[in-house]
């Protein structure tokens, strides 16, 4: 991987590990980005307007993230991962199924993928703070309560 010039006083072994951490995550916060929106442009039924709205405000939310985090990844002095190329490899997602319209479908799809990327950002909360990197470990934080709260939407609608 191409390594950039970078003054953070972080060992070169903790950026290299917290690239590839934030690249992961990348990889994954596009992609449930990308089926957020993939749900928001399908989706079909009762309460549509609301989820709807409610799905853009999520894709918004995930793009401040993701930003933020491909940005983390240039201060450590590496090449952010978003192309269309590299996250379709990359991604632990499950694909997201193009078939299907009805909301509670739709829901459901969002609520396993939601689950996953959440699961995996709080993880790589520990994983930062481990390595000694507290400005990733934050970045992920901030990620995290987004993507929680997001997911309590959308499991809340189900109920």
């Amino acid at each position: 991987m191409t390594k950039l010039s970078s003054r953070i006083d972080l060992a070169s072994n903790t950026k290299a590990a917290m690239i590839a951490l934030l690249n992961a995550r990348l990889a994954d916060a596009i992609d449930l980005s990308l089926a957020t929106k993939q749900a928001h442009w399908n989706l079909k039924g009762i309460q549509f307007i609301a989820i709807h709205e409610m799905l853009d405000t999520f894709r918004a939310d995930l793009d401040v993230h993701t930003d933020t985090i491909a940005e983390r990844v240039a201060q450590l002095g590496g090449i952010a991962l978003g192309t269309t190329q590299t996250v379709g490899s990359a991604t632990t997602l499950k694909p997201y199924p193009t078939d299907i319209s009805k909301i509670p479908d739709h829901l459901d799809a969002l609520i396993e993928r939601y689950a996953v990327t959440a699961n995996a950002v709080r993880e790589a909360i520990d994983t930062a703070d481990e390595a000694g990197d507290a400005d990733t470990a934050d970045i992920f934080t901030a990620a995290s309560r987004s993507l929680d709260k997001a997911l309590w939407f959308l499991e809340s609608h189900r109920e």
